[in-house]
């Protein structure tokens, strides 16, 4: 018989130590998990990699305010011709800690929102067979659409 911590007997009275070779218990859960474990094996590193994906998509909301600030520094000194090169886009995302899509669609929502070209600018932008126009004056001169002092 049993004693108050002794062997487990079944309903037919034999110890779990008394297993006849054809009464093999089977785990209807064994094959599912080593299943598991296999495709998690061989795809870990990719599951990792869109796990990452689908956290960054979720990821939405405002940007840091140090960042947003350095870009709002950036756009005033560049307002008259608010398309950072790619070189400055790389420049921002360093500093700023933000990816380079972040800094991109946060110019093209600003400019979207806030940035209306002038008159001339638009004259420039337009005028596709005078491209020198636009490399003397408006690159070498960030000031050159502003006529008011030519005016007077």
């Amino acid at each position: 018989m049993s004693s108050v911590y002794g062997d487990a007997y079944d309903r037919n009275g034999s110890s779990e130590d008394e297993v006849d070779g054809n009464d093999i218990a089977i785990d209807p859960l064994a094959e599912d998990r080593e299943l598991k474990g296999q495709l998690l094996r061989k795809y870990s590193g990719y599951l990792g990699s869109l796990k990452q994906e689908f956290m960054k998509k979720r990821k939405k909301g405002k940007l840091p305010k140090e960042a947003r600030q350095q870009l709002l520094d950036w756009w005033s000194k560049h307002y008259k011709w608010p398309y950072p090169s790619e070189s400055q886009k790389l420049a921002l995302a360093e500093s700023t800690g933000l990816d380079q899509k972040q800094i991109n669609n946060w110019f093209i929502n600003q400019r979207k929102r806030h940035w209306k070209p002038s008159e001339d600018m638009q004259f420039v932008v337009m005028d596709a067979a005078h491209p020198h126009y636009y490399l003397d004056n408006v690159l070498g001169n960030p000031f050159a659409m502003d006529c008011t002092s030519s005016l007077l």
